[in-house]
């Protein structure tokens, strides 16, 4: 980890480092992610575990899967399941995963490899290791990220971006310290290639031992930080930060994270994910694979998968250890 590096990270653009008159962005809380199980038992950590949804939006949700190294005839994913309201984006760090959805999309992500899939007016997907895999073996690590819609929205039409790696943004922090690969949104001039219906900015940072980094932030974003791996200090007060743990920020004009300068061998460097959106501050009902507006929207939105209304199964599926038959889809109520 991670697979998108550069070999001279000096030949990259840098962001420019902030003025005198600009101020940090505090840290209001730390949390640390709590492991569970997703799909047909793919290990996650739940990183915005115990940050409350108003400093979460316009993010809903953000798990790491993996890191996780399987055994011949061990990989999981997950079978045949609805969305409807929100946005998945499935970034991978190793590994390889597939995707197949009732809209059309789908295919292979693997190391940088970023599946962004608006579920909109709703949509059937499954997401499942490769065949090398579950036969060999090997190493499966990523980050799937729930991203709301506004009520205008959450009827739009389904719709699948493939983000390969080589078209990720490449950006520099003002000494060289740290790489930065800008999946969504735009910095310095320097944009990453997703697509997004709410304005957000997605970052995943390699910070080299004893780096700080310096990231002008948008005033009316919200931010967020995860630690995918090694451990140091985030931002004015210097507060300690290690793998899985998240923080929220409050207000200011940048965000600040150090890596100490001791990391472990396995992690020679401090990997962290950097979010953040423009608050769409309308209610939030979510349960299960759904998030709308309302309970009542919600209690439609079962109705209709029940009743395939949220389309169906293709007929040459992704196969996992569940099956794929419409009959055998779970009953979500």
């Amino acid at each position: 980890m991670p697979a998108v590096t550069v070999e001279n990270i000096i030949d990259l653009p840098r962001v420019a480092r902030p003025t005198i008159e600009q101020l940090p962005r505090p840290v209001l809380n730390i949390t640390t992610a709590p492991r569970g199980f997703e799909g047909e038992g793919f290990p996650v950590r739940r990183a915005f575990s115990g940050i409350p949804l108003e400093y979460l939006d316009p993010f809903i949700m953000l798990d790491q899967m993996g890191e996780v190294e399987w055994l011949a005839g061990e990989a999981k994913g997950t079978p045949w399941h609805p969305h409807r309201g929100f946005e998945t984006v499935t970034y991978m760090i190793d590994g390889v995963f597939k995707h197949q959805d009732s809209h059309g999309g789908g295919g292979l992500i693997s190391n940088g490899d970023t599946q962004w899939m608006t579920a909109g007016a709703g949509i059937l997907h499954i997401e499942a290791p490769t065949e090398e895999i579950v036969l060999r073996g090997g190493v499966v690590h990523g980050l799937q990220l729930w991203v709301n819609l506004p009520k205008s929205k959450k009827w739009a039409e389904p719709r699948y971006q493939d983000i390969r790696a080589s078209n990720l943004g490449l950006i520099s922090s003002h000494d060289g310290g740290a790489l930065l690969r800008v999946i969504a949104g735009e910095f310095d001039g320097n944009s990453g290639p997703g697509v997004t219906y709410t304005p957000m900015s997605m970052i995943h940072a390699t910070v080299s031992p004893g780096a700080r980094v310096e990231l002008p932030w948008r005033k009316d974003f919200n931010a967020l930080a995860y630690v995918l791996a090694g451990k140091g200090k985030i931002g004015p007060q210097k507060l300690p930060f290690q793998m899985g743990q998240a923080a929220h920020f409050g207000p200011g004009d940048y965000l600040t994270v150090e890596a100490d300068a001791d990391q472990e061998s396995r992690s020679p460097d401090m990997e962290v994910v950097l979010l953040g959106g423009e608050p769409i501050g309308e209610p939030v009902a979510w349960y299960g694979p759904f998030v709308m507006n309302t309970q009542e929207e919600l209690q439609q939105a079962f109705k209709d998968y029940n009743n395939g209304k949220m389309g169906a199964i293709p007929a040459a599926t992704v196969p996992h250890a569940g099956g794929s038959s419409e009959s055998d889809r779970p009953d979500l109520g």
